[in-house]
């Protein structure tokens, strides 16, 4: 609640503060692109977990990692 209460007087007080222009920061044209150069590259590496795991779980089917392959497991719906 107190948080609360401190966030309204706060803005309630900043309400008749005129903003000056010259320090008025605001971010520009490269933070954009970085922006966007972040969205890729985390769409790049999802792109690639996927690719790894789809790989690791081939394997895993296979027998790769000591586990009997799939296709010999009766319990396996693939082996149907």
């Amino acid at each position: 609640m107190h948080a609360v209460v401190a966030t309204v007087v706060s803005a309630v007080a900043a309400k008749d503060k005129p903003v000056d222009q010259d320090t008025n920061i605001v971010a520009g044209w490269t933070a954009f692109w970085i922006f966007l150069l972040l969205i890729v590259a985390v769409a790049v590496i999802g792109f690639a977990l996927t690719r790894s795991l789809r790989t690791a779980a081939r394997a895993k089917d296979a027998g790769v990692y000591g586990d009997a392959p799939a296709a010999d497991d009766p319990e396996s719906p693939k082996a149907e």
